[in-house]
């Protein structure tokens, strides 16, 4: 896998969704076939051999390589989402993440506690919405949980807002 060549894939737009804020755009990786292909395998490199029998993504990004993992790992789907978009009923998790309280939600029946979890996010930035939904997997108490992330922004120290059990890993560092 060539690290430098998904980094070169990466936008920043400076001042969004607020000003101050640095926002690193994945729509640039994906668009191109070679980044997404190599991105997805790299992943599934690096959980096959891990058990895992469901995928969960973070709204929205994290549905995308998340569900394309999901089916290279033979696991299920199982979304992570706001309040208000979910149909049955769910668990939630409010938390603070960089710009304001935000909640999520997942299915009652979503996971059970046979499942092995694989959280997955495009970034890992101050671990607020990871740490949050964490919180919502473990409600299950799943056999092996894990997490990962595309990017994940050093200088955040996202990694220590999440639980010391969880296995954590980054695609890309920055």
């Amino acid at each position: 896998m060539d690290i430098s060549f998904l980094k070169s894939t990466l936008r920043t737009v400076p001042d969004f969704p607020k000003k101050g804020i640095l926002f690193w755009d994945l729509t640039t990786l994906l668009k191109n076939p070679e980044a997404l292909r190599m991105t997805v395998d790299a992943l599934y490199e690096m959980y096959r051999d891990k058990g895992i029998t469901k995928v969960a993504g973070l709204e929205s990004r994290g549905f995308i390589i998340g569900a394309a993992l999901a089916y290279r790992l033979g696991a299920g789907f199982v979304t992570i989402r706001k309040p208000g978009k979910l149909p049955a009923e769910t668990y939630s998790e409010t938390y603070m993440k960089e710009y304001g309280p935000d909640t999520l939600t997942i299915h009652q029946d979503a996971l059970t506690s046979e499942d092995v979890v694989l959280l997955h996010d495009d970034l890992l930035a101050t671990g607020g919405s990871a740490a949050a939904a964490l919180k919502l997997i473990g409600r299950f108490s799943p056999k092996s949980v894990y997490a990962n992330f595309i990017i994940e922004l050093d200088g955040l120290d996202g990694r220590k807002a999440l639980p010391e059990d969880v296995e954590v890993t980054s695609l890309l560092s920055l």
